[in-house]
C-alpha cells in the first residue's frame, strides 16, 4: 500500500495560476491523468488545494466523491475571515473526505501573517473538529511557523515540502527542522524537494527530517504535477523508496489524515 500524501489538480488559466513558471505545467491536470500515472504503484492519494477559493475545495471534494482512489482532501477556506469562516467551517467539516485545510502563507506580503490574530483565531476553531492544518512556508518563514505551532499544541499540523529549504543544504534549515520537530503535534512531508533544491543528492535533506521527526511523523508526497517539470513521478518515488522506511509511504498518512 502506498499513499501519495500531496498532489494537485488544476484547470490552467494564467490569471489563477500565474505562479506556474514551467511551460510543461501550463495545461490542465485532472484525476484521470493522475490515475493513469499511479496505476500499479500508488493506491490512494490526498488532493491538496492549488487555488485559494471555496470553489477549489468544492471541486476537490467533487473529484473525491467520483474517484475512489482519492482518499482525502486538503482544502482552502477563509480562515482569517471572522464573519465567513465559522459557517463555512461548520458546513465543510461535515464532509467525510475533507481532512485538512491549508493557506498559502509563503506568498503573503506580510512575513508575519502566520502569527496574525485573526488568522490564529480561525485556526483555533479547527481544534474542535477532526481537521488538521498544513503549513506552507519558505525556509525564511520557519521561525514564525515554529511560533505558530506553539500557539496550537492540540492541533495536528504538517509541514509541507520539508519547510522549503533555501537551495543548498544549510545549517539554518537544519536548525529550524530540528526545532520544529520538538513539537510532537507537528509532522513533515517529504515532497516538493526537487522543485526547491534541484536534482541534487536528496539524502542529506531526507536524513535530517527522519532524524528530527522520526519515521512515525514523516510521510511521502509526490507534489504531482509540479514535480514533473524536473523529474518523472516514477523516478521521484523510486528515489524516495531508497531513503524512507515503508511506514512513510502509507501508515503515517493514514494516521495523520484519518484515512
Amino acid at each position: 500500500m502506498i499513499v501519495d500524501a500531496h498532489h494537485h489538480f488544476w484547470r490552467y488559466t494564467l490569471e489563477e495560476f500565474g505562479w506556474i513558471a514551467s511551460d510543461a505545467l501550463r495545461r490542465d491536470f485532472g484525476p484521470k491523468e493522475l490515475e493513469a500515472t499511479i496505476r500499479g504503484t500508488v493506491d490512494r492519494v490526498v488532493s491538496v488545494e492549488a487555488r485559494q477559493c471555496v470553489a477549489e475545495t468544492e471541486q476537490l471534494l467533487g473529484y473525491a466523491a467520483k474517484y475512489e482512489f482519492i482518499a482525502g482532501v486538503t482544502g482552502w477556506l477563509p480562515i482569517a475571515d471572522a464573519v465567513r469562516f465559522p459557517a463555512l467551517l461548520e458546513r465543510f467539516a461535515a464532509e467525510p473526505k475533507l481532512k485538512a485545510l491549508r493557506h498559502v502563507v509563503q506568498d503573503e506580503p506580510d512575513e508575519a501573517f502566520i502569527l496574525r490574530e485573526d488568522f490564529n483565531a480561525g485556526i483555533s476553531r479547527l481544534e474542535g473538529t477532526s481537521l488538521a492544518y498544513e503549513i506552507l512556508v519558505f525556509q525564511r518563514q520557519l521561525a514564525n511557523a515554529i511560533r505558530f505551532a506553539d500557539k496550537h499544541p492540540n492541533l495536528r499540523l504538517v509541514l509541507d515540502h520539508m519547510g522549503k529549504p533555501a537551495g543548498e543544504y544549510n545549517p539554518e534549515w537544519v536548525r529550524f527542522i530540528r526545532e520544529m520537530a520538538k513539537r510532537e503535534n507537528v509532522w513533515c512531508k517529504v515532497s516538493g524537494l526537487v522543485t526547491e533544491v534541484g536534482r541534487v543528492d536528496f539524502r542529506p535533506y531526507v536524513e535530517t527530517v527522519l532524524e528530527a521527526f522520526g519515521p512515525s511523523r514523516v510521510m511521502w508526497g509526490s507534489d504531482w504535477p509540479v514535480v514533473t517539470a524536473d523529474l518523472a513521478y516514477a523516478d521521484w518515488l523510486a528515489d524516495c523508496r531508497e531513503m524512507l522506511p515503508e511506514e512513510c509511504f502509507s501508515q503515517v498518512a493514514e494516521r495523520f489524515y484519518n484515512l
